[in-house]
């Protein structure tokens, strides 16, 4: 999600997502301007536009390299509380086992930077997909106006302290709707990815499904929002649910939905939930965190996601195919 900070304050810098840099996360998080990911192109080469999307293929030596890359070790690997935001005082810690397809999604951003979002299975043909938002993997460009690759990019469903207890996941594609600005834009800011099975299992046998609908549900929700916040509360080591009201915003611009969550970088691409029910972990995606602002404590003070729309549909659609 993309974090800024509020309107009388300087804005910060669009283009970095809120997902959260593993080893520099003080620094990502000021020069975010509130998107919880980051990057563009893919190790497999550029992204490449295909009707309606956009679309990255990763190599399978890439995705060899990706499942090296991230072990238990790596993924724990942060700075000191010193540098992340304070604890949630509205999210709070998930009580184990996390709910049905919810992960964490990581990523390394050229040259060299870690980072982390949140990311759910839905349904599909092929049993490989996964939606997060579209920040996540689609980082713009930088002050050169060179753009942002990310590499190595894994999906840990029910991700804990380290803990893969269904198996780690590469992406072997990801895309985006070309409706989608970049990451200085919150319109359709929405993405899939295609995964490889682990050991001849797809994501969906082992993890589970969250379902999802594009219909439009009422002006104001119930919603349950989930993400793995980097914060001093567990630095992005567990899940966070918030359970708050979300009210749909129209403007000329874009539809998005708001609600008053604090949960921090890391968070981008968890889904918003209506009729989520503890007691089976289940409920029905109609958005994923998007974009934040938060104060000069780095609290967050509340976050947006997109609608979901047309395009940001036919993306599902045609994920089982990527």
């Amino acid at each position: 999600m993309i974090f800024g900070r509020p309107a009388e304050q300087p804005s910060w810098r669009p283009g970095r997502p809120l997902i959260m840099d593993l080893k520099l996360a003080s620094r990502r998080i000021v020069a975010s301007t509130g998107i919880l990911a980051v990057v563009l192109a893919a190790a497999a080469g550029p992204a490449s536009a295909a009707g309606d999307q956009v679309v990255t293929r990763v190599s399978e030596a890439d995705r060899a390299a990706a499942l090296a890359h991230w072990t238990p070790e790596r993924m724990r690997q942060w700075v000191g509380d010193d540098a992340l935001p304070p604890a949630e005082k509205i999210g709070r810690e998930w009580e184990r086992p996390v709910p049905a397809g919810v992960g964490r999604l990581f990523f390394t951003a050229e040259p060299g930077v870690d980072g982390s979002c949140t990311a759910t299975v839905i349904p599909s043909a092929s049993r490989d997909v996964v939606l997060t938002a579209g920040h996540c993997v689609n980082g713009g460009f930088d002050r050169h106006d060179n753009p942002i690759k990310i590499v190595n990019v894994v999906f840990v469903p029910g991700y804990y302290h380290g803990e893969a207890p269904h198996g780690v996941f590469a992406a072997r594609a990801f895309a985006w709707s070309a409706t989608y600005p970049g990451p200085s834009s919150g319109i359709d800011d929405d993405a899939v990815l295609a995964l490889d099975p682990v050991g001849g299992r797809h994501v969906a046998d082992v993890a589970g499904t969250q379902d999802i609908s594009f219909e439009a549900p009422p002006s104001t929700v119930d919603a349950t929002l989930l993400g793995y916040p980097v914060s001093k509360a567990a630095g992005g080591e567990a899940l966070f649910s918030c359970a708050r009201p979300a009210a749909l915003d129209v403007n000329s611009v874009s539809t998005s939905w708001k609600t008053d969550c604090d949960l921090a970088g890391g968070s981008s691409g968890g889904p918003w939930l209506r009729n989520f029910d503890p007691a089976t972990g289940k409920g029905t995606i109609f958005s994923v965190t998007s974009r934040g602002t938060m104060n000069e404590e780095l609290v967050t003070l509340d976050l947006s996601g997109a609608a979901l729309s047309e395009p940001v549909r036919k993306l599902i659609e045609n994920a089982p195919d990527l």
